[in-house]
């Protein structure tokens, strides 16, 4: 497991991962702007240009804001994974995260599930 926390700001964004049965999980609280989408990039991609990992869940449930920045991390990370052919799931976005997904159709490509378990089902 690793923690990943903005050391400019600490407290506005934390990022755990882990792995379950192949899967990377990352977990995410906080708010997600441009000012930490370079520390949500690096929770989801490996360093060093390295082969992406196959198959990715982000855990949004204690995302309580998410604007643009976060909408542009997700689909370069589903672009990156899919030409791997692997996927990216998001789960439990907060109400208000989850429209800002709708809302521009982010949702239609990348499978947003209620709960971690549920996206973590084949």
């Amino acid at each position: 497991m690793t923690a990943i926390e903005n050391a400019d700001r600490p407290g506005r964004l934390s990022v755990e991962r882990r792995v379950v049965d192949g899967v990377r999980v990352v977990t995410v609280w906080g708010e997600i702007d441009h000012d930490v989408k370079s520390v949500l990039s690096e929770a989801l991609l490996p360093e060093d240009g390295a082969v992406p990992p196959p198959r990715i869940v982000v855990d949004l449930s204690g995302v309580t804001f998410m604007d643009s920045s976060g909408i542009n991390v997700f689909v370069a990370v589903h672009r990156q994974v899919s030409g791997a052919r692997g996927w990216l799931r998001i789960a439990a976005a907060q109400e208000s995260v989850l429209r800002v997904l709708q809302l521009v159709g982010v949702d239609t490509f990348i499978p947003c599930h209620p709960t971690t378990e549920q996206a973590l089902s084949p």
